[in-house]
């Protein structure tokens, strides 16, 4: 699964480790997320989706 949570978070101008504070993760579950090493929960998908301002489907993609 892709993600477009690096460019989301990029155009906004928001770091990994105030996305990780924002949804309560670490800056290296971020990182981990953005270089598809790890899946999100569901919960967390939808926060990053929330505080990124779109979609979970719009955040996340199938290869």
């Amino acid at each position: 699964m892709e993600n477009r949570i690096r460019e989301l978070r990029k155009e906004r101008g928001i770091s990994q480790e105030e996305l990780a504070k924002l949804c309560h993760v670490s800056r290296q579950t971020v990182n981990a997320i953005e270089n598809n090493k790890y899946d999100p929960t569901l919960a967390l998908a939808f926060c990053l989706a929330r505080v990124l301002g779109t979609t979970v489907d719009a955040l996340f993609r199938c290869e």
